[in-house]
């Protein structure tokens, strides 16, 4: 999953940066409201962390811009104020979650996964298709009951597809939501990518759909 984070503050942007993409999260970074706007208007993101006390174009107008352009991108604010009524407009403005300053990576993390799986939604943290399961929460992967040991490239590329399931998703597509930003990388890194997922989870699970993309089918009723 591909995640902005917009903070100003370098310290806790690069803590959040570094945390996120522990937990496997693909992650870019802007330091003021201008350069949020823009890259989320722009660049196709999962989910935004957004600090309110953004210079130059604060978080709530940042907010309110990409909902009044129909970017439905799901949105976690930062806040380092004590306020309900700060929270409150937040949430009115377009907001899925907040969080007040200090808090816990943990929490964001939790929080993401939470606002991820209702944009997709998925209530639970696991998912199941046939005999395959995904654990957002532990990210932990079983087939038929037994756990797999993916990398995390190829945990990120089945958690997507499974993030937009039943969609046919574009090799592009995986190519942005997958590889961190600027890494050299081309269509046929994704077809090996899913070639070595497949002799892991079994080559039914990915369909390929020729000239389109891949797609994990959502199991039959």
């Amino acid at each position: 999953m591909r995640v902005l984070v917009a903070e100003d503050e370098p310290r806790i942007a690069a803590d959040i940066k570094r945390g996120l993409e522990r937990a496997g999260f693909v992650v870019d970074c802007v330091g003021d409201g201008h350069g949020a706007w823009f890259r989320a208007d722009v660049e196709s993101y999962d989910a935004l962390v957004l600090d309110l006390g953004l210079p130059e174009l604060d978080g709530l107008s940042v907010l309110r811009r990409l909902r009044e352009a129909n970017n439905l991108v799901p949105v976690v604010i930062l806040t380092a104020r004590d306020g309900w009524r700060e929270r409150v407009d937040g949430i009115n403005a377009g907001a899925d979650d907040y969080l007040s300053k200090p808090f816990r990576m943990e929490e964001l993390v939790a929080r993401l996964n939470a606002v991820l799986r209702r944009s997709a939604g998925q209530a639970s943290a696991v998912v199941r298709v046939r005999d395959f399961e995904i654990d957002s929460r532990l990210k932990l992967v079983r087939v038929a009951g037994e756990a797999l040991s993916l990398t995390p490239l190829e945990y990120r590329l089945i958690a997507y597809l499974i993030h937009r399931l039943g969609d046919i998703v574009s090799a592009g597509e995986l190519l942005d939501h997958v590889y961190e930003s600027g890494t050299d990388r081309d269509a046929n890194a994704i077809e090996a990518l899913v070639a070595r997922i497949r002799r892991k989870v079994g080559p039914a699970l990915i369909e390929t759909r020729r000239g389109h993309g891949y797609v994990i089918s959502a199991a039959p009723e």
